[in-house]
């Protein structure tokens, strides 16, 4: 079992950055790829970004359009999701999960596992 807890969310305006933290416990860290994912108020949960887990690959929503970036450091047992030039749209829940599955690129959820509580972020225009 892996415990995942978000931080760093809040109200930004538009044009800004945040960046987001999770930090993990429980088993090792560095054994596993991690995603992000967000939920919009009346929308689906989708995908943003995912790491493998000594950060040599990493891939995104094509939405992110370079203004994401996911990171991680395996002896803080935590992943990052810097999120530069923030628009209204990205206004949502922010959650991070374990890749649970080997297949490398999928954006599906059910694809990972061990989510934690998320956290909010409000991008105001």
């Amino acid at each position: 079992q892996v415990q995942l807890l978000e931080s760093g969310g809040g109200l930004v305006q538009t044009g800004g950055s945040l960046r987001l933290s999770c930090t993990a416990s429980g088993r090792t860290f560095s054994n596993y790829a991690m995603g992000w994912f967000r939920q919009a108020p009346g929308k689906e949960r989708e995908f943003v970004a995912a790491i493998s887990q000594q950060s040599i690959s990493t891939y995104y929503k094509d939405a992110t359009e370079g203004r994401f970036t996911i990171s991680r450091d395996n002896a803080k047992n935590t992943v990052y999701l810097q999120m530069n030039s923030l628009k209204p749209e990205a206004t949502a829940v922010y959650y991070c999960a374990v890749h649970v599955r080997a297949r490398w690129g999928t954006e599906d959820v059910a694809d990972f596992a061990f989510w934690g509580q998320g956290t909010q972020v409000t991008v105001s225009s």
